[in-house]
């Protein structure tokens, strides 16, 4: 096998390993897959927001994923590892996914995009977008855009910081789609507003501040 299609059929694999995972263990917040070959087989870290879940009670899940990896996927002694995502909600493909089964529970899809543009705000995120596409209200098909906080469009910003995951779901009106883009809390951009007091409008703020308090005594 030559070296362009070794690396096509490993790239092949993990991606359907990854599609494999994503549906597998949506419940468990799932975010992404690692794959790491060693000489005693193959290592696969799997981070997500809920590790208990993909463990199971005394391991049984675990260890029916890890023979599912082998047999289905034929990957190499599998050494399954799970790690837990520090801060879920600047996670775009763990918050798409929630949005994604909040309108398979039957949430109106405005409630869920605004409950979590509300939480990953909260968590720090200097900007947020969530485009929720496809049969929404009527039978034909549209796209809505909720956004909060500074989001860029162009330049290299978006390729450095940007987080942009979509998450697809099939209801009984059809399939609809959710894309959520993040702007994380470290992200640093040249153009962005900074305040700088210098020591003059400090003791002006103190002068009108004792102003203030001295009318306020009369």
């Amino acid at each position: 096998m030559s070296v362009n299609k070794f690396f096509i059929k490993d790239g092949s694999n993990k991606s359907k390993i990854d599609e494999f995972l994503s549906k597998k263990l949506k419940r468990a917040g799932y975010s992404q897959v690692e794959l790491i070959k060693t000489p005693l087989g193959t290592r696969v870290a799997i981070f997500a927001a809920k590790p208990g879940l993909i463990i199971g009670r005394r391991g049984e899940s675990i260890r029916e994923l890890t023979r599912t990896l082998e047999e289905e996927f034929g990957i190499e002694n599998p050494q399954v590892s799970v790690a837990a995502v520090e801060i879920p909600e600047l996670n775009s493909k763990i918050m798409a996914s929630q949005i994604a089964m909040a309108l398979q529970k039957g949430i109106h899809f405005r409630r869920a995009a605004y409950w979590s543009i509300n939480r990953i705000m909260d968590a720090g995120a200097l900007g947020v977008e969530v485009i929720i596409s496809g049969k929404l209200t009527t039978m034909r098909s549209r796209s809505e855009k909720f956004r909060e906080g500074y989001l860029p469009k162009v330049g290299d910003a978006i390729h450095k910081y940007l987080r942009s995951e979509v998450v697809s779901i099939q209801l009984k009106s059809g399939l609809l789609g959710v894309r959520v883009t993040i702007l994380p809390p470290e992200a640093e951009f040249p153009d962005r507003p900074t305040m700088k007091f210098t020591e003059a409008t400090s003791k002006s703020e103190e002068i009108e501040e004792k102003e203030i308090a001295s009318n306020e005594k009369k």
